[in-house]
């Protein structure tokens, strides 16, 4: 589903792994930037804007870390 071996991915696992939340704030059709919240989700720490893959796939179609998984459509070309 999702590769941990990836930095990016693995902060937000690590950060979900300590009851942390994260909330993805703007979606592009290559990127996306994710708010990474406090346990109760009131106050923003970090943010991480990317176009890497893993990252994409493993956020999927969430727009955070309280959704389930939902992987992304296939891109057309």
């Amino acid at each position: 589903m999702h590769s941990a071996e990836n930095p990016q991915v693995a902060a937000l696992l690590r950060w979900e792994e300590h009851g942390a939340l994260w909330r993805v704030v703007e979606r592009g059709d290559a990127t996306v930037t994710v708010s990474m919240l406090t346990c109760d989700g009131g106050t923003e720490v970090d943010r991480i804007t990317s176009d890497d893959p893993a990252l994409l796939s493993f956020i999927g179609q969430r727009g955070g870390s309280e959704e389930p998984f939902s992987p992304s459509p296939p891109r057309s070309t």
